[in-house]
């Protein structure tokens, strides 16, 4: 059973915080800047509102997600640093002298809690509201893309997976007494998913049979972690068994394990819908969907911009699609005479397709309008690519875990290159802790830093296929 409001943390201890936890800590300004009431309200239908015991606040079992995630810790670490961090409790919203949660709660939590809630949307809405309503966003075009991430339970992914966490052990085994190494087992070398993990449990072995290492907190938070994703691997007999993943298509020559995640971005570089699907889905079959979640945010659209694979005779009919053609295929495509032109840097062309809807769309490919249209798609490229390389999103476990991890990294990108949000969310939180209005920033450093990252990355690619060309 859980409240229908927020409960009041009464204890003549909370004042420790103001004294302890300094103003720059990052979890204090998050908690400062983000106000987490929605989650309440978004997970309220997964509890009883009248009957039963208390439980856990949603909220803090939300915010021991994120702290799991930005620290990367186990569910028993998590626990555990929470019982001495300060700052850890004063995220959680817990009086410095109260007791902390089970660990077991936190699996409860991500199985039973966040199935089918819509985490994703839910937070995407809460951005596209904040940004319409301080008018970041201004233009009526979207562009569309998708792009694919690897399950983890693939059988080369986690072989290298589990190296790594049991380097980690032993990294961190070594600082503390080098003499350990000769105790460990030889590496295995063979490519067995299996070898490594009997590996893996020698290596937890070995370090619980030497209680004293054990127990010191830098390498106990590490042994942590591998014995939960051993634990994780067993149960699931192998990471090749991923129930979800499903083999999907890059090009017709190369593929991927794993998920796709299928966006909608708007000029500013702001994501406005995104769907989660296994890796096998056709990226066209979802254009009318992301649209309408796009609308259902408030976003106005006139004009989407997307490559050939939104191309179909339905989505043309659905809605007058801008595509593009990429250039490799056009350097190889048997029908390339008369169309494709040596040198050429455009991934735009077009194609003679005999139906009235492509007839017509071959007709716009030919205007000034959609060679302006076709310069800004390089946008959604970066962001995917962004996403990957800096937000984590390159691998994922089972599809309710990518639709979670999709929930928050698709946000990581947004303050950084959106200096006016994050501006807006500081002066209400300083707002709301002081009750006076902060004078505005000056982002003009910050805008010229912006445009010239843009700037920059065009100028590589334009590069890119010049020298492919």
């Amino acid at each position: 059973m859980i409240s229908n409001q927020d409960s009041l943390v009464l204890s003549p201890f909370m004042a420790i915080y103001d004294h302890v936890i300094p103003k720059d800590n990052m979890l204090r300004q998050i908690n400062e800047l983000v106000d987490f009431s929605f989650i309440r309200e978004e997970l309220k239908t997964k509890y009883c509102l009248d009957n039963g015991r208390n439980a856990v606040p949603p909220i803090r079992m939300f915010k021991y997600l994120l702290l799991k995630s930005i620290y990367d810790l186990s569910d028993v670490d998590v626990v555990e640093r929470s019982k001495y961090d300060m700052s850890f409790k004063y995220f959680l919203d817990i009086a410095p002298e109260d007791s902390v949660n089970s660990p077991s709660s936190l699996t409860k939590f991500r199985k039973l809690r966040l199935k089918n809630v819509g985490l994703l949307d839910m937070l995407i809405g809460k951005t596209i509201e904040i940004a319409l309503e301080k008018e970041i966003i201004k233009s009526k075009s979207i562009i569309l893309d998708a792009t694919h991430t690897k399950a983890r339970y693939n059988q080369k992914a986690t072989k290298k997976f589990l190296q790594e966490k049991s380097k980690n052990v032993r990294k961190a085994v070594y600082q503390i007494d080098e003499s350990m190494k000769e105790k460990f087992s030889p590496k295995t070398t063979s490519n067995e998913v299996k070898d490594e993990l009997k590996y893996c449990r020698q290596i937890i072995s070995v370090v619980e049979s030497e209680p004293q290492i054990a127990a010191i907190p830098a390498v106990k938070e590490k042994l942590n972690v591998l014995k939960e994703v051993v634990e994780d691997y067993t149960v699931q007999l192998n990471y090749s068994a991923d129930p979800d993943a499903r083999v999907g298509h890059k090009t017709a020559d190369s593929s991927f394990f794993g998920y796709k995640t299928h966006i909608d971005m708007s000029e500013e570089r702001i994501i406005t819908a995104a769907v989660v699907t296994t890796g096998e889905k056709s990226d066209g079959k979802y254009l009318q969907e992301l649209i309408e979640k796009s609308q259902i945010t408030g976003m106005e659209i006139d004009t989407i911009i997307g490559d050939t694979a939104y191309s179909e005779k339905e989505n043309i009919r659905y809605t007058r699609i801008k595509y593009l053609f990429d250039i490799k295929k056009c350097k190889v495509c048997p029908f390339r005479e008369g169309c494709y032109k040596e040198g050429a840097k455009s991934k735009s062309y077009s194609i003679t397709i005999k139906s009235t809807e492509h007839l017509d769309q071959e007709a716009f490919q030919n205007t000034e309008a959609f060679n302006e249209l076709a310069k800004t798609r390089y946008k959604i490229e970066a962001k995917n690519s962004e996403l990957k390389n800096r937000h984590g999103y390159d691998t994922a476990a089972g599809l309710l875990g990518m639709e979670i991890q999709g929930a928050t990294c698709l946000h990581g990108p947004v303050f950084p290159k959106n200096s006016r949000i994050a501006d807006y969310l500081i002066e209400k939180a300083y707002e709301r802790k002081t009750g006076r209005m902060l004078e505005p920033l000056n982002d003009e450093i910050e805008n010229k830093t912006n445009q010239t990252v843009w700037e920059r990355f065009r100028h590589s690619k334009q590069t890119k296929y010049k020298n492919e060309a």
